[in-house]
């Protein structure tokens, strides 16, 4: 288990930590590329687009042709995206260059699911999910405090600099020690679209779906927006927006260790309206003071804490109820998460990119929404009888 949970989590954390590295140099990208800082907001949306595409792509193709080869073409193309952003002459190049890299690190997003689908199941499954969690959230964790040291000390291409480097160095790991968990015979050759018809057949699954987008969206928007209202509006240098950036994460490995812990306990429905207590506590703390045209650290980050250890108690619950039914469809199934989770995160981004940011009220409306949304979706799945997964013929 250690190995396999070791080689998610390195495969998972170039994504994510290419995600949110950026952020505390944002002031000095707008001021190289003479853009307003804004539209930096635009660069996560260029980014999970692609990273939630391109993984209806990887999981289908994963479950014909194994999952080693999946990874390793995204990764090279992750590469080749990464080249391209330290050396893009313009914005827009830029903004080319981070569709290119969410197109490579769709893999990792795709595969941690889908892995530990093939090598688990039940209550194991769960734990399993439990643990990737947390430990794919140390690498947001570290990113934007790296990311500010290295932009304040050698400007913010450092930052590019280090992920092109952690991807040719996991790329490598990944070639040398992962282990194929799709064995030949387990592998199924038939076309894409009936592979999503047989998964998207299930309601339970539907539902699970949308509330796993909805809570993503809104840590994406959080993301997004932070280091716009804490750097632009606030005027902090980038090594105290990188701190104050990350001090909600340890909230996310917080909740995903309830979420573990709970679930034998209260079964998962009790622990999933947990989870949409605390979203819903938190995105209401951040829209008040917004109500007002304020910004407060204390509010922003007290806000954000909350929602994302309610983030982190529904992720594996919701992962695990989707996921189960489908041992022989798991790569697709794993994309339909993924793809539509960062999707629908890009596209909340993209919204908020288009909002004001003088303030936390669009941030805090958006997120609130998010979470009306998630609970539209689990009185979904439980009004939603018992249910057959769709025969497989």
């Amino acid at each position: 288990m250690a190995k396999i949970l070791f080689l998610i989590i390195i495969l998972a954390a170039v994504g994510q930590m290419t995600q949110t590295m950026y952020v505390p140099a944002i002031p000095q990208m707008a001021a190289a590329f003479t853009v307003k800082p804004a539209f930096l907001q635009a660069v996560m949306a260029a980014y999970l687009i692609p990273y939630g595409l391109s993984q209806f792509v990887y999981g289908p193709l994963s479950d014909r042709i194994g999952r080693k080869p999946v990874m390793l073409a995204g990764m090279s193309i992750f590469i080749a995206g990464t080249i391209l952003a330290l050396f893009a002459p313009s914005f827009e190049m830029f903004l080319l260059a981070s569709f290119i890299q969410g197109m490579g690190t769709g893999c990792g997003g795709a595969m941690c699911r889908t892995v530990t689908r093939d090598c688990y199941e039940g209550a194991e499954l769960h734990r399993v999910n439990s643990l990737v969690s947390m430990g794919v959230i140390f690498s947001p964790l570290i990113a934007p405090v790296l990311g500010g040291y290295l932009s304040e000390s050698f400007g913010w291409s450092a930052s590019y600099l280090f992920l092109l480097v952690l991807g040719a160095a996991v790329t490598l790991i990944v070639l040398s020690q992962f282990t194929e968990t799709l064995p030949k015979e387990k592998r199924r050759v038939e076309r894409v679209t009936t592979s999503y018809k047989y998964v998207l057949g299930n309601r339970k699954f539907q539902g699970y779906v949308v509330c796993l987008v909805a809570t993503f969206a809104g840590l994406a928007v959080f993301e997004a927006a932070a280091g716009v209202l804490l750097g632009n509006v606030l005027k902090l240098d980038p090594t105290t927006v990188s701190w104050l950036f990350v001090l909600p994460l340890p909230g996310y490995m917080l909740g995903s260790w309830l979420s573990a812990q709970l679930v034998q306990r209260m079964g998962q429905q009790r622990v999933l309206y947990l989870g949409l207590a605390a979203l819903g506590f938190g995105a209401l703390t951040i829209l008040l003071p917004g109500l007002a045209g304020m910004v407060t650290v204390s509010s922003l980050i007290g806000g954000a804490f909350m929602y994302f250890i309610g983030a982190g108690i529904i992720f594996p619950v919701t992962t695990t109820a989707a996921i189960e039914p489908f041992p022989y469809h798991a790569g697709t199934a794993g994309a339909v998460l993924g793809g539509l989770q960062n999707l629908g995160a890009g596209l909340a981004t993209l919204v908020a990119s288009m909002l004001s940011a003088k303030d936390q009220f669009s941030l805090g409306a958006i997120m609130v929404a998010m979470v009306m949304l998630a609970v539209a979706s689990l009185i979904w799945v439980r009004r939603t009888p018992q249910e057959e997964t769709p025969v497989l013929v």
